[in-house]
């Protein structure tokens, strides 16, 4: 397996649909890493949050493409009064998007993402969007910013000469939102206390790894990942 440039190990799979090579990080793949939203997150704001259900969702979140932007639109028209707490607000302001910087991001209110229903409200804290899918029994990330429900798994796809793909799936870093990175004051990635689920991070976040790769690919990770763990002896005392 190849060496990863952060030392450590990673699995490579090509993708003879589309002609790319991947390459999977395995130390963050087999983590016990997960989302700890509304079970003790501060947030990424200098001052941590008491109510644990800030997250993430302090700024706008942006749009890779004008697909994801009229998704968010379609499922936010779905969302019911119980579903959004700012849906009214919304609709005062003329949407729920606007533009800044030339960029669509979602709007913000007091401190959050519109979206973001707070702390005690009657249809559940946390995102609209995500309670909305729920409850229609749809997977989340199907109305969620791609961002909201990629984050913090990231792909750095790199191109050669010839047009070849070479993708790197791995845990996103601070530095990957540039200088605005350094911003943050607490980032879940570099924190012990959110690796704790009860299964590794390529199982329980099952779905977001089949909507970017693929079922076949992510099939074929999983192989080589159990694989690993029956072929890779546990040293007595670790």
């Amino acid at each position: 397996m190849p060496a990863s440039p952060d030392g450590g190990e990673w699995i490579s799979l090509a993708d003879e649909d589309d002609d790319s090579t991947w390459l999977f990080d395995v130390a963050f793949l087999t983590s016990n890493y997960h989302c700890i939203y509304g079970q003790g997150c501060p947030g990424i704001e200098s001052e941590p949050d008491p109510t644990g259900t800030v997250g993430c969702c302090a700024h706008g979140a942006h749009f890779v493409d004008k697909e994801d932007r009229q998704n968010v639109i379609d499922a936010a028209a779905r969302l019911t009064d119980e579903q959004w707490q700012l849906k009214d607000r919304a609709e005062e302001k003329g949407g729920p998007l606007k533009k800044k910087g030339g960029d669509w991001i979602t709007r913000t209110h007091k401190g959050a993402c519109i979206f973001l229903n707070r702390d005690g409200f009657a249809g559940g804290s946390g995102c609209a969007l995500h309670i909305g899918a729920m409850a229609a029994g749809v997977e989340p990330l199907r109305w969620k910013p791609a961002v909201c429900w990629q984050v913090p798994i990231r792909l750095d796809v790199h191109t050669d000469d010839y047009g070849h793909e070479t993708v790197l799936l791995r845990a996103w870093r601070r530095r990957d939102w540039g200088p605005g990175g350094e911003d943050f004051h607490w980032w879940c990635t570099e924190e012990s206390v959110a690796y704790s689920a009860a299964e590794p991070v390529y199982l329980n976040a099952k779905a977001e790894l089949v909507e970017l790769m693929g079922k076949e690919l992510y099939e074929r990770l999983v192989n080589q990942l159990e694989r690993r763990a029956v072929e890779t002896p546990v040293a007595l005392g670790t």
